[in-house]
């Protein structure tokens, strides 16, 4: 191998250089069970983002509206309590929140049953704390999502 190939096996990580070695990884989501594309397919990091968003500016609305009474920093703060509400509270009944529910997406269990109360509440905390929704896996789970045995899928 010259310096040309090992500088750029290291620059596109391990899963390029582990498939230029033969190693078939399948498609995201192939070891849940899921589908490549369509329904039950594991959600596009695109459509993940903007149901965030979405999720985001309704609780920032909701803080400004009900608690902060016109100051944009309180409003701020509050939107993180209403989110985590929000989160647990949809994600744990019903497997969705406002955003995700528009934009086409849910959260379930890796055994592809509805997502638990309890680890509903870990994932929420998590992803409150942004990085573990930073770090992913070969899936393009989130940490949030590995340690709540969760997976976003499109419905």
């Amino acid at each position: 191998m010259d310096n040309r190939q090992a500088i750029g096996s290291w620059l596109s990580g391990p899963r390029a250089a582990a498939e230029e070695m033969g190693v078939d990884f399948g498609h995201r989501g192939k070891r849940f069970g899921l589908p490549e594309s369509g329904p039950g397919s594991i959600a596009p990091p695109g459509r993940r983002f903007g149901a965030l968003f979405v999720d985001w500016a309704l609780c920032v609305l909701i803080g400004y509206g009900l608690f902060a009474q016109g100051d944009l920093r309180a409003a701020s703060d509050w939107a993180l309590l209403v989110f985590l509400g929000l989160s647990v509270l949809t994600v744990g009944t019903v497997g969705w929140t406002p955003g995700k529910r528009l934009l086409g997406l849910r959260v379930i269990s890796v055994d592809g049953t509805r997502i638990s109360l309890p680890y509903a509440v870990l994932r929420s905390v998590l992803l409150l704390l942004v990085i573990p929704a930073l770090v992913w896996d070969r899936d393009g789970r989130g940490l949030h999502d590995r340690v709540a045995r969760a997976v976003q899928v499109r419905i």
